[in-house]
């Protein structure tokens, strides 16, 4: 369960375009952050991608990406030409193919890897979709986890929403703000679509004589689409959206990312669904899969393209830190995580801060949440400020500044009194998260 959001430059104080996203997932299922170089493929060569091997092009572009570990396919990410896309889960009364198919992750890379702008993205995510389908089991400890994906498409220009229900689609153009989260939201309107779009929804009966089409009311799976609280942190995002129009800088992003709804304060093993934008597991039933594993924005401007990536998960206990895609790739950050406990890696040492603080989540983040905010306030102004030859630098002095604040962190945190605990059955179910993976 996700959540992705746009703001177009008629909605910024700078003209730019902002985008990000939340990937929620297992709670163990950490997630690689990770830079891949242009490359120039053979012939014979071909992609093989999480479950299936297709056709390779020709020539691949420089790519930032963010990944669960145990799969090809991204969450989110970026390329050299300014591209950037994020994806959502989406539940529809279309069959979930288990074999034989890309995942939408996968489809979600090859686009970056493919494409120079949104416009040939989306192109490349309708074929890809007709030629090879989507599909797979897209959990990583729930088996039975299978869905059709929808999509936010952007270059610094442009952007698209594609939401998908099995081989058919529908497409709009953004024209100021959109926000898309676990259920479809296109509806009566749209720019480009599946020829057999309505067609299907006749033979199947769920456009009735006489009513207009409308996308998602025809295709959406009440039950699931429901449970999965999309709405209500679609509404959300939304509303921080409008709040923070004509706000400059990436900084709305990041504080949306963030966001655990209105109110003083949070107690992550209070509330039953999935229910808030940054997302904490906090049971088997409800909220599995419910962790936001990682988070991503981007602030685009034609020739100047600034992302800003935590490569760990929970934005509220982390830091963004400014990236840009290079021939120098990514700062040093490890190894890249897996299954299992990793304090050299950049995803698990934070772990060990997020699971502390989420103990007692409204007193132990007071205890450094200034300190983290006023280090991220000198990112945003060292990465807005950085000359083309300096972002190196400022990229990999921000990583290792936020490694060693939250070493720091995590000394303090972990030495201070835990005042309110949280619920039996939250404690339980994080007590057998941290068993799993000791």
């Amino acid at each position: 369960m996700c959540d992705t959001f746009i703001a177009m430059p008629s909605c910024t104080g700078d003209g730019a375009i902002l985008f990000g996203k939340n990937s929620d997932r297992e709670p163990n299922e950490a997630q690689a952050l990770e830079y891949h170089p242009a490359a120039v493929h053979s012939r014979e060569e071909g992609a093989q991608c999480t479950y299936i091997q297709i056709p390779q092009v020709q020539e691949t572009l420089a790519t930032l990406i963010s990944r669960p570990f145990w799969m090809w396919g991204a969450e989110m990410g970026a390329n050299e030409k300014g591209v950037v896309i994020g994806n959502e889960a989406v539940f529809t009364k279309m069959p979930r193919e288990r074999d034989g198919a890309l995942t939408g992750m996968d489809i979600l890379r090859l686009a970056l890897e493919r494409a120079e702008t949104a416009d040939r993205a989306l192109e490349v995510m309708v074929q890809l979709l007709a030629d090879h389908g989507q599909g797979g089991v897209c959990g990583y400890k729930n088996q039975s986890f299978l869905y059709h994906n929808s999509y936010i498409i952007a270059d610094p220009e442009t952007a698209w929403v594609l939401e998908t229900a099995g081989p058919l689609w529908a497409a709009l153009k953004v024209r100021e703000r959109y926000s898309i989260s676990n259920g479809l939201t296109i509806g009566e309107s749209f720019d480009e679509s599946h020829p057999g779009l309505i067609t299907m929804a006749r033979k199947k009966g769920w456009l009735k004589k006489g009513v207009t089409f409308h996308f998602a009311s025809c295709y959406s799976d009440w039950l699931i689409t429901t449970f999965s609280a999309s709405r209500k942190r679609r509404g959300r995002s939304l509303e921080l959206l409008i709040r923070y129009s004509g706000a400059s800088g990436p900084e709305p992003a990041l504080q949306i990312l963030r966001d655990h709804g209105p109110g003083e304060i949070y107690q992550p093993g209070a509330h039953l669904l999935q229910d808030r934008l940054c997302s904490h597991a906090g049971n088997a039933l409800t909220r599995a899969s419910a962790q936001t594993t990682a988070s991503f924005a981007a602030h685009l401007k034609p020739g100047k393209q600034i992302y800003w990536a935590t490569g760990t998960s929970a934005p509220c206990t982390g830091v963004f830190k400014p990236v840009w895609i290079s021939d120098h790739g990514l700062p040093d950050i490890g190894p890249a995580p897996g299954a299992v406990y990793e304090a050299s890696c950049l995803w698990w040492l934070h772990e060990n801060l997020h699971r502390l603080v989420i103990e007692d989540y409204d007193q132990r983040i007071a205890i450094y949440k200034k300190e983290r905010d006023d280090l991220e306030k000198k990112f945003v102004k060292q990465a807005t400020e950085a000359e083309p030859g300096d972002t190196w630098e400022v990229s990999r002095a921000a990583f290792e500044e936020a490694r060693q604040a939250t070493l720091e962190w995590i000394k303090r945190v972990g030495a201070s009194d835990v005042g309110r605990r949280e619920k039996f059955i939250f404690r339980r179910y994080w007590d057998k998260q941290n068993r799993a993976v000791l």
